[in-house]
């Protein structure tokens, strides 16, 4: 039988390749000039009229399934730092940091998408590995190992500091029942990993946590107003101080946190790991309609980063932590504060269970990619699934016991992984691409180099601020 298939590496997420699809936007070997890295050149693709993997999806989550999904990559832990990078940025300059941060991250999904057309790549470190090539792809998933493992540890961090209590703060065990098993921070946390986030994490399609990722997204919105109403009925009783405009130059501290609250900012908004694992389960999948989902989203994560940020600077002033949950531990000097202050915690303590396993997803896959490169997909391993997940968890849980707080976490990973992830390789890919397969715009390129050089100076001067913190902590 004649046959227009060949079998291509059988590592690939695709078995069969048409040497006459009409619809594949490479040309053929025979009409191809290729240059000596396997790029064609003199080639430019439509890439906005064509679906990110030939045969696209009918089957799948819609829009409002990717948003939730792709909402709750982004909105998790890195929330609660932004009150203190606002507090330490100033109102202006916070505020218009966190638009600022929200319009390029989106820049860099979509130009990750549209580059993502051409080699139809199902996962970030294929796109890059065909770019950049197979050491840049090691490089990625190890950003992506590191950066997740470290939102994931934060989550417990926070779990354990809101629960149990802290040095500073009294715990939500503690006021409900006073002091009992539940003060030993570490088994409040080991009972959530076993009980709660373990059964969420076994799941094997992140299509699956839809639901879930809806609710935590509700959850999340309820904190937003519940803290906005707080801050408004304060403000207008005349029981707010004056808020700083901008930020502060007048101590070697404060120029020090200075250096390292943008990297902080940088982590709030990097879901760029779970953009293609969400596209490849869209109904319908094309890159016009996730880029609709990845706009949708950056609006919603917009106005919750920037009333969160805001509200909970106005509540708690120059006394906001750098996790704001634990500020909610004392009276709020408003009716129904203790209520209110039990339905911000426990209700953001269930945001983050249903957000890890989100994060934990992308976190297996990669894992599993560079350890296990060559086997069969995960999907098709559920003893390999269910091994990993049980050593993420076990190793993610010891890590929430060793790091102090969450500020160290962020600002570390702020400025090396989170930069990378979000805006140095989607950067790096479209510039390269481009330069074989055309596609760029004056603008989009003009973008791009304005992303890679920021995020550079951004990850530099970070980790040089960063290690001066530390110097300064130790004198």
């Amino acid at each position: 039988m004649n046959s227009s298939y060949s079998t291509i590496r059988k590592n690939s997420y695709v078995e069969l390749q048409s040497h006459n699809d009409p619809s594949d936007p490479r040309p053929s070997p025979k009409n191809a000039k290729a240059s000596d890295d396997g790029f064609d050149e003199d080639l430019e693709v439509d890439f906005d009229n064509y679906p990110l993997i030939v045969g696209g999806s009918k089957t799948g989550s819609g829009i409002s399934g990717a948003v939730f999904n792709l909402t709750t990559s982004i909105i998790g832990a890195g929330i609660m730092a932004l009150p203190a990078a606002m507090k330490v940025l100033g109102l202006i300059p916070g505020f218009v940091l966190i638009i600022l941060m929200g319009i390029l991250s989106e820049i860099s999904v979509e130009l990750l998408v549209k580059f993502s057309v051409f080699c139809k790549a199902s996962s970030y470190g294929e796109v890059v590995q065909y770019a950049l090539g197979r050491p840049a792809r090691v490089l990625l998933e190890i950003c992506v190992i590191v950066n997740n493992a470290g939102v994931l540890v934060v989550y417990l961090i926070i779990m354990g500091d809101v629960m149990s209590g802290s040095v500073h703060h009294v715990g939500v065990f503690d006021q409900w029942l006073g002091n009992g098993v539940w003060d030993h921070r570490k088994l409040v946390i080991l009972f959530a990993v076993v009980v709660f986030l373990a059964p969420l994490c076994v799941l094997e399609r992140i299509e699956s946590l839809s639901l879930t990722s809806a609710a935590s997204v509700a959850l999340a919105v309820v904190f937003v107003v519940v803290a906005c109403v707080i801050a408004f009925i304060k403000l207008v009783e005349g029981e707010i101080e004056a808020p700083r405009m901008g930020p502060d130059f007048g101590s070697k501290k404060a120029i020090l946190d200075l250096l390292v609250v943008i990297p902080i900012m940088t982590n709030a908004y990097v879901c760029h790991f779970n953009v293609q694992p969400i596209y490849n389960e869209l109904e319908g999948r094309s890159p016009q309609k996730m880029n609709r989902v990845g706009r949708i989203t950056t609006a919603v994560c917009v106005i919750v980063y920037a009333l969160t940020a805001i509200s909970g600077y106005l509540l708690f002033g120059q006394g906001t932590e750098s996790d704001v949950l634990t500020n909610f531990d004392e009276d709020l000097g408003i009716r129904f504060s203790s209520a209110l202050n039990y339905i911000v915690r426990v209700g953001y303590i269930l945001h983050l269970v249903l957000v890890f396993p989100v994060v934990h997803f992308s976190l297996r896959q990669t894992v599993d990619a560079l350890v296990f490169e060559g086997s069969a997909p995960l999907l098709e391993s559920r003893k390999r699934s269910l091994g990993l997940t049980a050593v993420l968890l076990m190793l993610i849980y010891f890590g929430s016991t060793m790091i102090p707080n969450i500020w160290t976490a962020f600002k570390f990973t702020g400025a090396t992984t989170a930069v990378s992830l979000g805006f140095i390789f989607p950067s790096l890919i479209a510039l390269r691409l481009s330069q074989q397969v055309g596609g760029l715009s004056f603008g989009e390129r003009f973008l791009s180099w304005l992303m890679l050089i920021l995020a550079t100076v951004v990850g530099i001067v970070g980790v040089i601020g960063n290690i001066y913190s530390i110097q300064s902590q130790s004198d």
